[in-house]
């Protein structure tokens, strides 16, 4: 049996979802939802930015202060307010709803860039609309959706993946300010690009305006001249722009008395540019090297474009998208500290450029060096089954019965694109890297790292569990808190409580002693100071060991978790 015949289904299902503009919108949308659903309402909060974000939304809720934003009793002024506000209504409506324990459900607070994701998926199918048929312009979408990182950010509370739709609805305006500006006289594309803009500078301040400026830029030295740029109705768009920013901008220098600025934009933004920031320092080109992995399945596709963006690089489409790619890429690659996500706004761009190529009949798969490099897809999925069941065989525990149901089907389709992939019609390809993507995130997400192989590295919620557990027999307990030893992760902040006492052995012992309804986590380092710290060591209980790993850096842990005894009726 061949590709072709296994896709059968897909392709026809392609056909059926193009019927119309709306239709392809609703069907994109749940083949997106397919791709990134795996895992997101199951996987623990992800240590250390994506618990930080969640907390300081748990916090903002809790203190009823929107403005300013804090992580504990430290002030995080390094993004704007706009995730948190998000995240802090999602939240909110969830509780409304009457889901229970919605403030320290992780999943909730995802639920923003979950929205984020698929809207940028939809906006990278308009854009793509100004290039291709509608047919193409689907399919650069959902390749996009497919791709690793857009399906990590989705999963993840952060600012991301909201940041990314708000690009894209401004690069979707810009496409059409510049192939048609005789034609985009109104109002309705200059609200699209400004709103856009502004949403952006109060998620993630710079970034969003940084993608169309330097696109603009470029486009304007090669065409020595911008004239196109006179539909953006500049004065009233940044008037607009800087309306949506300025209230929370003034009250939070107020509330900050300026400090918000300074560690924003002096120590953050600044710092990342002077050098390699929280150990993230990496030398030039090394995005180039991780695209190979974090754009999967796309990024073979993408070398085979290569040659002809090249070729074509002085066409206005080609043209445009280069410059959209090319110096947004560069700036990162110069910039010390380097993230993953950080060239994720380039990947939609990168994605509409290969259906371009293939809708002008560039993109062949059927040479020799062209089917090497699409081996890669299927190659790339083998190996996070090996990782995958490495883990498994390493742990001694089962996966979750999503990896058992799919991993059939994603061996049977990965070997069988190692044998016929560049053979049949490229589309065919892309449908089929697309589904062998579908496997590999319900294998991965949903049967690895939320089952047992991933046990050992979710500390944090069984901490959270086994306190509960430890504080059940103390009826009269309405409320707890909790100090820490040797284990300072955020994700243990979000889920044990606010007020969680990060503290020595010998504070811990002071704290657990002086007060029922209290918990203390131990770690095996911090053990001998605790015990002889405490006055009385029969009044306390040690009720349970948690041990594991440290999700950051791998470390062993062997944590005590203790609580006062009950008195005995």
């Amino acid at each position: 049996m061949t590709i072709a015949r296994i896709i059968e289904p897909l392709a026809l299902a392609l056909d059926t979802s193009l019927a119309s503009h709306r239709r392809a919108a609703l069907m994109l949308a749940l083949a997106t939802l397919a791709l990134l659903l795996p895992g997101l309402f199951s996987l623990q909060p992800m240590d250390r930015d994506e618990p930080r974000f969640a907390q300081a939304t748990k916090q903002m809720i809790e203190t009823g202060d929107y403005v300013a934003i804090r992580f504990q009793d430290e002030a995080r002024n390094k993004k704007p307010v706009g995730i948190y506000l998000m995240q802090a209504g999602v939240v909110r409506t969830a509780e409304a709803l009457g889901l229970p324990q919605a403030r320290t459900t992780i999943w909730v607070y995802r639920l923003v860039s979950l929205l984020g994701a698929v809207s940028a998926v939809l906006l990278t199918y308009w854009t793509a609309l100004v290039f291709l048929t509608r047919r193409n312009a689907f399919l650069a979408a959902l390749l996009f959706g497919s791709t690793i990182l857009i399906g990590v950010e989705a999963r993840l509370a952060k600012t991301d993946a909201v940041v990314l739709a708000t690009i894209m609805a401004a690069m979707g305006a810009l496409a059409r300010f510049y192939l048609a500006p005789d034609k985009e006289r109104g109002w309705k594309l200059p609200f699209i690009f400004w709103t856009a803009l502004g949403i952006g500078l109060l998620v993630k301040g710079p970034i969003t305006p940084m993608v169309p400026f330097f696109a603009g830029l470029v486009l304007a030295v090669k065409d020595r001249g911008a004239q196109w740029l006179g539909a953006l109705r500049l004065l009233p768009g940044l008037t607009w722009a800087l309306l949506i920013v300025v209230p929370w901008f003034v009250l939070i220098m107020i509330a900050t008395q300026g400090a918000f600025l300074t560690e924003s934009v002096g120590n953050d933004m600044l710092g990342k540019v002077g050098a390699g920031q929280e150990n993230h320092g990496a030398p030039p080109g090394t995005y180039l090297l991780a695209f190979w992995a974090t754009a999967w399945p796309m990024a073979p596709f993408a070398a085979l474009a290569a040659p002809f963006a090249w070729s074509a690089r002085r066409e206005k489409a080609v043209a445009f998208f280069l410059a959209w790619i090319v110096p947004f890429w560069l700036v990162f690659e110069a910039v010390p500290t380097k993230l993953p996500h950080y060239v994720l706004p380039a990947y939609p761009a990168i994605a509409i450029l290969i259906m371009l190529a293939f809708e002008r009949g560039a993109l062949v798969a059927n040479k020799l060096w062209a089917r090497v490099l699409l081996r890669l897809v299927p190659l790339l999925a083998l190996v996070l089954v090996a990782a995958g069941s490495g883990l498994w065989v390493w742990s001694g525990k089962l996966p979750g019965t999503a990896a058992f149901a799919v991993l059939p089907f994603l061996l049977w389709l990965s070997l069988h694109l190692l044998r016929d992939i560049g053979t049949e019609k490229t589309e065919t390809s892309v449908l089929a890297a697309i589904a062998l993507a579908f496997c590999a995130y319900v294998f991965v997400f949903s049967g690895i790292m939320t089952s047992g192989p991933f046990e050992a590295w979710r500390m944090s919620p069984r901490l959270a569990d086994a306190a509960r557990h430890a504080l059940a027999p103390q009826t009269s307990c309405t409320s707890s808190s909790a100090a820490t030893v040797g284990f300072n992760e955020p994700s243990l902040v979000f889920l044990a409580g606010t007020d969680l006492l990060m503290t020595s052995g010998e504070e811990a012992a002071r704290f657990v002693q002086s007060a029922p309804c209290r918990v203390a986590f131990v770690d095996a380092r911090g053990e001998v100071a605790f015990k002889s710290a405490l006055k009385d060591t029969t009044a306390i209980a040690l009720a349970s060991r948690v041990q594991g790993l440290n999700l950051n850096g791998g470390r062993k842990l062997d944590i005590g978790v203790y609580v006062l005894k009950v008195p005995q009726p």
